[in-house]
């Protein structure tokens, strides 16, 4: 469902579909009611992107001279450009956040294995997550451990050589912690498919929902073409 209505988003000419489809992903997501902290560090790296754009489109794209300042001229044309983007990346990436973000690895794991992924990308997806902290603690480790040295980075040869003993350091661990959590898991039984005890069932809310949804994102595409042609 976030796929679709981000095809739909993506392919919206017009600034009103882009204007009524983020007012939809901001509904969608208060009725979730996420986190705030997560939510605007999320957004303020997109809108970090669409913050760049905006200082150059509008002084390199050629169109209808809005304003002068000096040589600079800001056209009509690249300020609409910067705020068509801007719509569709934050409507695009807060429906991503309601629809995907809000589920745990461990239920969005099961999901891509009931649509049928490949399931080496699913466990890649699963471990990554659940390793990617303690990796996080063994550089950390490492990097304290150098501190208590009386390591201090600079730009010289013995810095790029302390940090590149570090970086090996990290991998050798990580990959003698492969290797045990891969026979722990072989004890456990573990054979290469994704096991749960709990199954996902189809119920009479899911059809209502997509039903609605689905009515949403082709309305925003007709009507676009509609306008269109």
């Amino acid at each position: 469902m976030a796929t679709a209505f981000a095809l739909s988003m993506a392919l919206a000419r017009h600034l009103y579909i882009a204007i009524f489809g983020l007012a939809v992903a901001v509904l969608v997501l208060m009725a979730l009611r996420p986190p705030c902290r997560p939510l605007l560090r999320r957004l303020g790296a997109v809108n970090v992107f669409i913050f760049f754009l905006a200082i150059t489109v509008p002084l390199t794209m050629p169109g209808t001279t809005l304003w002068t300042l000096g040589p600079l001229h800001i056209s009509q044309e690249g300020l609409m450009l910067v705020l068509m983007v801007g719509l569709k990346a934050n409507a695009i990436m807060l429906v991503f956040i309601a629809f995907v973000a809000t589920m745990p690895v461990p239920t969005l794991g099961h999901a891509l294995d009931r649509l049928g992924l490949s399931s080496k990308l699913i466990f890649l997806l699963i471990f990554t997550y659940r390793y990617i902290h303690t990796l996080a603690e063994e550089w950390q480790r490492l990097h304290t451990a150098a501190r208590l040295r009386c390591f201090v980075p600079r730009t010289g040869l013995h810095t790029y050589r302390t940090v590149g003993h570090m970086l090996g350091m990290v991998l050798v661990n990580s990959s003698d912690r492969a290797g045990r959590i891969y026979q722990a898991m072989l004890l456990r039984g573990f054979n290469g498919q994704f096991t749960s005890v709990r199954h996902f069932v189809w119920s009479t809310r899911d059809s209502i929902f997509s039903v609605f949804w689905l009515g949403v994102v082709m309305m925003l595409m007709a009507t676009d073409i509609f306008v269109e042609f």
